[in-house]
């Protein structure tokens, strides 16, 4: 009888800014992460990456495991109206680093980089069944501010 074998090695999981380079494999990553078919979160594209990492005052980062991408966080200043907020848009995490602190530090370094860039507060959302994000959102400071539903209409024929 054969033993399995042993997972691979990781080592350390360091954090760096998003670069162009990336862009492939946040995109995988986030198509593998994101349901889409789930409202409202009905898109996940390069020009969402993309838009960000583009911004002047970009808050993306990456998750590296050696070349291996172990999660991202996109954020930018502006939301809505608010040239004074920053937005932490998208982040995701690979499942096989979950529950390692990667998200966590994402967080961190995103919200450090827009409150560098001048904002006074850093506005997530979080869809109300994901309560993995929701604890992640407030082990980092966020709190529950306003609830917004979202009504839907679909085409019946």
């Amino acid at each position: 009888m054969s033993t399995p074998a042993a997972p691979p090695e990781r080592g350390a999981v360091a954090l760096a800014p998003m670069t162009p380079a990336h862009l492939a494999d946040v995109l995988a990553l986030g198509r593998r992460v994101y349901d889409t078919s789930v409202k409202p979160y009905t898109s996940w594209s390069l020009s969402a990456i993309a838009g960000h990492l583009d911004s002047e005052a970009s808050a993306c980062w990456v998750a590296l495991d050696g070349e291996q991408l172990a999660g991202f966080v996109l954020g930018s200043m502006g939301f809505d109206q608010r040239s004074d907020w920053g937005n932490l848009e998208w982040i995701a995490c690979a499942p096989e680093y979950q529950g390692q602190g990667v998200a966590s530090r994402l967080v961190k370094a995103c919200c450090a980089t827009l409150t560098e860039a001048g904002a006074d507060a850093v506005v997530t959302d979080v869809e109300s069944r994901n309560t993995a994000s929701a604890a992640l959102m407030r082990a980092n400071g966020f709190e529950a501010s306003v609830s917004v539903t979202l009504f839907v209409r679909e085409n019946t024929g």
